[in-house]
């Protein structure tokens, strides 16, 4: 990695939408519909006992099971009730297995289909399970360059962790994309407009996730309030602070968005974010002075939120995301 501080530390993307998938909610959209990625990879699950008591499932790409340790490993981070069924991480786990590494994805708790033991969930500033996870599998027997990416709250996840680890981060390089920097302005740009209704379907899911986990006798939290939230703001207020040690939902956001780590990034990362994405505003991208010589923040003019489809057609889509962030990442292991 270059020291040269008069390095580009911000770069405009060369993503160009697909001619008949140019809206930004197209792109949103699209890639959650069945055909968007037709293809099945196998997964087989671990279990990662976690240091509190508490646990998580870790699904690792079949394929990959004959690669040696000494392969480049692969950790993806998924977003907001996301898991490893998500087109995005299997699509990117699919592409690094063909270019020789050993990907897998680390479950937030309680998401995809696992249930966690203790009575809590997950939060956006939640970094001590990929330190925990990162330690584990050098600990185990891993030589190879680790590398990850994180989609969205994911991406929050892990840039909180390269800022917090500094210099000690166990990764040799990082990708983020369409990452909620400032947590506070996301949740108002979630609550303005088309935005509301991603808003509610994925409101819907995280109150279905609580019914699964818990009852009105039994949750730590206020029941009522909770399932009466209609806005992230709400039910971040009424479950995931108190659920998670925060004070409130101010006290979660002012803590937990990944902006104010940037500057203490020091592995090369990029961060690939769109002007259009209708989960946040273009007030969320910071100035070039509050990035790390490190990071390399991409911007598009266009891509939704975690879309970015570049071309092919409705049947065979063409992705954007996984060529170009193991492109960069390869590039670290050769520099």
């Amino acid at each position: 990695m270059t020291t040269d501080t008069t390095r580009q530390r911000l770069i405009c993307s060369d993503f160009k939408p697909a001619r008949w998938l140019k809206h930004r909610h197209l792109q949103t959209i699209f890639p959650s519909l069945p055909w968007a990625w037709r293809q099945r990879v196998e997964l087989r699950r671990e279990i990662l006992e976690l240091p509190d008591g508490d646990d998580t499932a870790v699904d690792w790409l079949c394929a990959a099971d004959a690669l040696p340790r000494s392969a480049p490993l692969l950790v993806i981070l998924h977003g907001l009730e996301g898991s490893a069924a998500s087109s995005y991480a299997r699509m990117l786990m699919q592409a690094a297995y063909d270019r020789g590494w050993r990907p897998c994805v680390l479950h937030m708790r309680d998401c995809g289909d696992f249930r966690n033991r203790l009575p809590r969930r997950y939060h956006a500033g939640e970094t001590n399970d990929i330190r925990f996870f990162l330690k584990t599998l050098q600990s185990g027997g891993q030589s190879g360059p680790m590398f990850a990416v994180g989609y969205s709250l994911g991406g929050n996840i892990l840039l909180k962790y390269l800022g917090e680890s500094g210099n000690d981060s166990r990764l040799a390089a990082a990708g983020a994309v369409c990452v909620p920097l400032d947590l506070h302005k996301c949740a108002e740009a979630l609550n303005i407009g088309f935005s509301k209704i991603y808003q509610r379907h994925l409101l819907n899911n995280m109150k279905n996730s609580l019914r699964r986990k818990f009852d009105s006798h039994t949750a730590a939290f206020d029941w009522e309030l909770a399932m009466k939230a209609e806005t992230f703001a709400e039910f971040d207020d009424a479950v995931t602070a108190p659920l998670h040690g925060f004070e409130n939902m101010n006290d979660y956001y002012d803590k937990c968005s990944s902006g104010q780590f940037l500057k203490n990034i020091e592995r090369p990362t990029l961060i690939i974010n769109s002007l259009d994405d209708p989960f946040m505003t273009p007030g969320v991208i910071p100035d070039e002075d509050r990035l790390s010589d490190a990071i390399l923040l991409e911007i598009a003019e266009a891509g939704g939120h975690v879309g970015f489809i570049e071309g092919g057609t409705p049947w065979r889509p063409q992705y954007y995301l996984p060529r170009r962030l193991l492109d960069f990442l390869q590039e670290q292991q050769q520099i």
